[in-house]
C-alpha cells in the first residue's frame, strides 16, 4: 500500500472575515500549500474539499468545482460534508486515493465563512448538524447539548467547571503564539470562572468562537516527492473514521465518545502504532469538555482521568502530552470545514518544526489528530509520523 506523504500546508488567519468570499478563502489556503509543497496546480490530480454550510452562508452548492478554479485546475473534486468533520474526513479520503494508486497529488482541505451570518444565523446554521426532529425541534443548541455531556461527565467520574476553565486557559495561551489564530488573547482561571454564563455548566470562555478561514494540505506519494526532489519528512500513517447515533438520547453514554474510539483504533492499527507513542496531539475541543472526551476516547487517558490533565499541567506546553497547541477551535478558532485540515496541517508543522509552538515537541515522531462532527457522531482520527 502507498505510503502518503504530506508536502504541504496552507491557512489563512482564522477570524472574522465577512468581506470575504469562499472562494477567495480557499484559494489563498490552497495555493499557498501547493507552493509550501512546490508542486504545481497542474500536478493535481484530485481536490478532496471539506465544507458545512456553505449553500446557507453564500448561497453556493457544487463547491468542488468552484474550489478546484480557484486552485488554477479543473481537476475532478468533491464537496465532503460531515459538520464539523467535514475537512478531516476530505483528508480521510485523500489518504485512500493515494494508497489506491489512482492519484499521485491530492489537494485536501476546507472553508467555512459563518460570521456574515450573524449569530443567529450561524447558530441555526450550526444547530442542522443536530438531529432536526428530536433535538433542534426540541431547542437543543450546541452549547445545550455539549453542557448536557458535560454534566454527565461530572455526575459519573467527578470535576468541576475550573478542571474546564484550565483547558481554556491552556489552550489561549498556545494561541498566542499563533499568527493565524482567531482569539489571541492570555486569560485566567478566574476570567473564565467569572465570565458570563451560556449553559451551565459553561460559561463563555469553555466555547469556541464563530470563525471564518479556510486550511488545506497537498499529499503525494513518495514517488512523486522523490522525483520532484519535495521535503516530504512527514507521514500520514493512519486514517480511521467513526460514527454515532445523531441523538444524544440514542446514546448509551453521554461521557463517552464510541466514533473517536473507533476511528482511534483504526488509525493505530493502520498505522502500528499504540497510545503511548504519541508525543502531542490536536483535538477537537469546540467546546472544553470535548478536548476531554477526545482525549479519552483516543485512548491516550483511562475515562475519568483526563479531566484533571490541564490543571495537572499533563496537556500544557511543558507537560507530557502538549495538547491543542495552535490555540485548538477554542482559540485558534474553528471555521467548521476548515478545522480538520488545519489539525493536521498543524501536527505536521510541530512534527517538521516549523510550527511557532515546536519547540515544546521538538524531539516528537508521532502526533495525533482528531476531528468530530457534531455531538461525536462522526469523527476521524489522524496518525502523522516523521519519516527517517
Amino acid at each position: 500500500m502507498t505510503q502518503v506523504q504530506l508536502a504541504g500546508t496552507g491557512m489563512t488567519t482564522f477570524g472574522s472575515h465577512p468581506d470575504r468570499t469562499g472562494r477567495d478563502m480557499f484559494a489563498d489556503a490552497g495555493l499557498a500549500a501547493l507552493e509550501d509543497a512546490g508542486v504545481p496546480a497542474g500536478d493535481v490530480d484530485e481536490l478532496f474539499y471539506g465544507n458545512f454550510v456553505g449553500t446557507l452562508s453564500e448561497g453556493q452548492g457544487h463547491q468542488g468545482p468552484l474550489m478546484a478554479e480557484a486552485l488554477g485546475t479543473t481537476v475532478p473534486s468533491r464537496r465532503i460534508e460531515s459538520a464539523c468533520a467535514s475537512s478531516g474526513l476530505a483528508v480521510h479520503d485523500a489518504v485512500r486515493a493515494i494508497r489506491s494508486g489512482e492519484s499521485d497529488v491530492v489537494v485536501a482541505g476546507g472553508m467555512e465563512r459563518m460570521t456574515n451570518m450573524g449569530t443567529a444565523g450561524a447558530t441555526k446554521g450550526l444547530a442542522s448538524a443536530a438531529d432536526d426532529l428530536y433535538e433542534v425541534r426540541s431547542g437543543v443548541t450546541f452549547p445545550g447539548a455539549y453542557a448536557l455531556m458535560a454534566r454527565a461527565y461530572f455526575d459519573e467520574y467527578g470535576g468541576t467547571h475550573e478542571d474546564l476553565a484550565h483547558i481554556a486557559v491552556k489552550n489561549h495561551d498556545n494561541a498566542l503564539a499563533n499568527d493565524h489564530a482567531h482569539l489571541r488573547q492570555e486569560i485566567t482561571v478566574a476570567d473564565a470562572l467569572d465570565a458570563p454564563e451560556i449553559a451551565s455548566p459553561f460559561t463563555l470562555y469553555d466555547a469556541c468562537p464563530i470563525s471564518d478561514g479556510a486550511a488545506a494540505i497537498v499529499l503525494t506519494t513518495p514517488e512523486y516527492a522523490a522525483e520532484h526532489d519535495l521535503e516530504a519528512d512527514v507521514a500520514i500513517t493512519g486514517a480511521g473514521h467513526g460514527g454515532d447515533t445523531m441523538a444524544l438520547h440514542d446514546r448509551q453514554s453521554l461521557s463517552k465518545t464510541p466514533a473517536t474510539r473507533d476511528a482511534a483504533v483504526d488509525a493505530y492499527d493502520d498505522a502500528g502504532i499504540e497510545p503511548s507513542d504519541i508525543s502531542v496531539a490536536e483535538v477537537h475541543d469546540c467546546f472544553t469538555i470535548a478536548e476531554v472526551l477526545a482525549l479519552e476516547g483516543l485512548g491516550l487517558y483511562s475515562h475519568g482521568e483526563a479531566i484533571g490533565a490541564a490543571r495537572r499541567g499533563e496537556t500544557c506546553r511543558d507537560g507530557e502530552l502538549p495538547v491543542n497547541l495552535s490555540g485548538g477551535l477554542k482559540a485558534k478558532g474553528h471555521p467548521v470545514g476548515a478545522t480538520g485540515a488545519a489539525q493536521v496541517a498543524a501536527i505536521a508543522t510541530l512534527l517538521d518544526g516549523t510550527h511557532p509552538r515546536a519547540d515544546a515537541v521538538d524531539d516528537a515522531t508521532v502526533g495525533v489528530a482528531q476531528n468530530a462532527g457534531g455531538t461525536v457522531a462522526s469523527a476521524t482520527v489522524h496518525v502523522l509520523e516523521v519519516m527517517e
